[in-house]
Protein backbone atom coordinates (compact mmCIF):
# COMPACT_ATOMS: atom_id res chain seq x y z
CA UNK A 1 0.00 0.00 0.00
CA UNK A 2 2.81 2.60 0.95
CA UNK A 3 3.99 1.98 -2.98
CA UNK A 4 0.40 2.65 -4.27
CA UNK A 5 0.68 6.12 -2.19
CA UNK A 6 3.71 7.06 -3.07
CA UNK A 7 3.29 6.66 -6.98
CA UNK A 8 -0.03 8.26 -6.77
CA UNK A 9 1.43 11.41 -4.65
CA UNK A 10 4.14 11.53 -7.31
CA UNK A 11 2.32 11.02 -10.05
CA UNK A 12 -0.24 13.95 -8.82
CA UNK A 13 2.94 15.88 -7.99
CA UNK A 14 4.06 15.92 -11.93
CA UNK A 15 0.79 16.85 -13.11
CA UNK A 16 0.42 19.45 -10.39
CA UNK A 17 3.87 20.94 -11.87
CA UNK A 18 2.15 21.08 -15.42
CA UNK A 19 -0.07 23.67 -14.06
CA UNK A 20 2.79 25.30 -11.97
CA UNK A 21 4.75 25.90 -14.87
CA UNK A 22 1.48 27.29 -16.98
CA UNK A 23 1.05 29.70 -14.29
CA UNK A 24 4.43 30.98 -13.14
CA UNK A 25 4.90 31.54 -16.71
CA UNK A 26 2.20 33.13 -17.13
CA UNK A 27 1.82 35.46 -14.12
CA UNK A 28 5.17 35.59 -12.53
CA UNK A 29 7.42 35.41 -15.95
CA UNK A 30 5.38 37.82 -17.66
CA UNK A 31 4.54 39.56 -14.89
CA UNK A 32 6.22 40.55 -12.17
CA UNK A 33 9.33 38.74 -12.72
CA UNK A 34 9.83 39.43 -16.62
CA UNK A 35 13.45 40.84 -16.26
CA UNK A 36 14.24 37.45 -15.56
CA UNK A 37 12.45 35.94 -18.54
CA UNK A 38 12.77 38.43 -21.06
CA UNK A 39 15.91 37.40 -21.99
CA UNK A 40 14.41 34.14 -23.19
CA UNK A 41 12.64 35.74 -25.49
CA UNK A 42 15.88 37.50 -27.26
CA UNK A 43 17.07 35.73 -30.16
CA UNK A 44 20.94 36.96 -30.02
CA UNK A 45 21.53 35.88 -26.66
CA UNK A 46 25.08 37.13 -25.10
CA UNK A 47 25.66 34.25 -22.95
CA UNK A 48 24.55 30.62 -23.51
CA UNK A 49 23.03 30.94 -19.72
CA UNK A 50 19.92 33.18 -19.14
CA UNK A 51 18.78 35.08 -16.59
CA UNK A 52 15.50 32.58 -16.86
CA UNK A 53 17.36 29.49 -15.80
CA UNK A 54 17.28 31.00 -12.73
CA UNK A 55 13.57 29.59 -12.58
CA UNK A 56 15.32 26.08 -12.65
CA UNK A 57 17.29 26.86 -9.44
CA UNK A 58 14.10 27.99 -7.70
CA UNK A 59 12.29 24.81 -8.82
CA UNK A 60 15.42 22.64 -7.88
CA UNK A 61 15.64 24.56 -3.97
CA UNK A 62 11.64 23.61 -3.47
CA UNK A 63 12.50 20.01 -4.58
CA UNK A 64 15.10 19.86 -2.14
CA UNK A 65 13.08 21.27 0.38
CA UNK A 66 10.93 18.05 -0.06
CA UNK A 67 13.37 15.87 0.91
CA UNK A 68 14.76 17.69 3.62
CA UNK A 69 10.82 17.37 5.05
CA UNK A 70 11.35 13.67 4.51
CA UNK A 71 14.81 12.94 5.27
CA UNK A 72 15.05 15.28 8.82
CA UNK A 73 11.24 15.75 9.70
CA UNK A 74 9.40 12.47 8.81
CA UNK A 75 7.19 14.06 6.36
CA UNK A 76 6.25 11.09 4.32
CA UNK A 77 5.13 12.89 1.20
CA UNK A 78 8.13 14.82 1.41
CA UNK A 79 10.04 11.77 -0.94
CA UNK A 80 7.32 11.32 -4.01
CA UNK A 81 6.27 15.37 -4.16
CA UNK A 82 10.40 16.12 -4.08
CA UNK A 83 10.77 13.25 -6.93
CA UNK A 84 7.95 14.72 -8.92
CA UNK A 85 9.13 17.81 -8.88
CA UNK A 86 12.30 16.67 -9.78
CA UNK A 87 11.24 14.40 -12.61
CA UNK A 88 8.98 17.70 -14.07
CA UNK A 89 12.10 19.62 -13.95
CA UNK A 90 13.82 16.82 -15.91
CA UNK A 91 11.00 16.24 -18.99
CA UNK A 92 11.39 20.24 -18.74
CA UNK A 93 14.86 20.64 -19.21
CA UNK A 94 14.80 17.63 -22.28
CA UNK A 95 11.59 18.86 -23.79
CA UNK A 96 12.02 22.66 -23.42
CA UNK A 97 15.57 23.24 -23.80
CA UNK A 98 17.21 20.41 -25.99
CA UNK A 99 13.74 19.45 -28.01
CA UNK A 100 12.30 22.67 -28.46
CA UNK A 101 15.21 25.48 -28.33
CA UNK A 102 17.69 22.69 -29.32
CA UNK A 103 20.57 24.14 -26.77
CA UNK A 104 21.80 20.50 -27.21
CA UNK A 105 21.90 19.85 -31.32
CA UNK A 106 19.80 16.90 -31.31
CA UNK A 107 16.32 15.72 -31.77
CA UNK A 108 15.86 18.28 -35.05
CA UNK A 109 13.39 16.13 -36.95
CA UNK A 110 10.71 14.43 -35.81
CA UNK A 111 7.45 13.15 -37.67
CA UNK A 112 5.61 12.64 -34.57
CA UNK A 113 2.48 15.17 -34.22
CA UNK A 114 2.78 15.75 -30.80
CA UNK A 115 6.09 16.90 -31.17
CA UNK A 116 5.12 19.36 -34.06
CA UNK A 117 2.54 20.25 -32.41
CA UNK A 118 4.39 21.00 -29.18
CA UNK A 119 6.61 23.22 -30.80
CA UNK A 120 4.20 24.85 -32.72
CA UNK A 121 2.38 26.14 -29.65
CA UNK A 122 6.12 27.30 -28.25
CA UNK A 123 7.11 28.86 -31.36
CA UNK A 124 3.06 31.19 -31.40
CA UNK A 125 4.52 31.62 -27.40
CA UNK A 126 7.59 33.12 -28.67
CA UNK A 127 6.12 35.03 -31.86
CA UNK A 128 5.63 37.98 -29.73
CA UNK A 129 9.35 39.09 -28.11
CA UNK A 130 7.00 41.58 -25.62
CA UNK A 131 5.49 41.07 -21.69
CA UNK A 132 2.06 40.88 -22.83
CA UNK A 133 0.27 39.52 -25.83
CA UNK A 134 1.55 36.16 -25.73
CA UNK A 135 -0.09 32.27 -25.89
CA UNK A 136 0.60 28.91 -25.20
CA UNK A 137 2.22 29.50 -22.00
CA UNK A 138 2.58 25.46 -20.60
CA UNK A 139 5.00 22.76 -21.72
CA UNK A 140 3.11 19.40 -22.05
CA UNK A 141 -0.45 19.83 -21.96
CA UNK A 142 -1.16 21.56 -25.56
CA UNK A 143 -4.24 23.46 -26.55
CA UNK A 144 -5.66 20.70 -30.18
CA UNK A 145 -5.78 24.20 -32.08
CA UNK A 146 -1.53 23.18 -32.54
CA UNK A 147 -2.81 19.87 -33.88
CA UNK A 148 -4.53 20.90 -36.96
CA UNK A 149 -2.91 19.93 -40.23
CA UNK A 150 -0.81 17.13 -39.58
Amino acid sequence: MLIVKFFIVFISTFIFMEFMAWFSHKYIMHGFLWSWHKDHHVKNKESWFEKNDRFFIFYAIVSMLFFISWSDYNFEYGLPISIGIFAYGCTYFFVHDVFIHQRFKFLKKTNNKYAKALRRAHKMHHKNINKKGCESFGMLWIPLKYFKDF
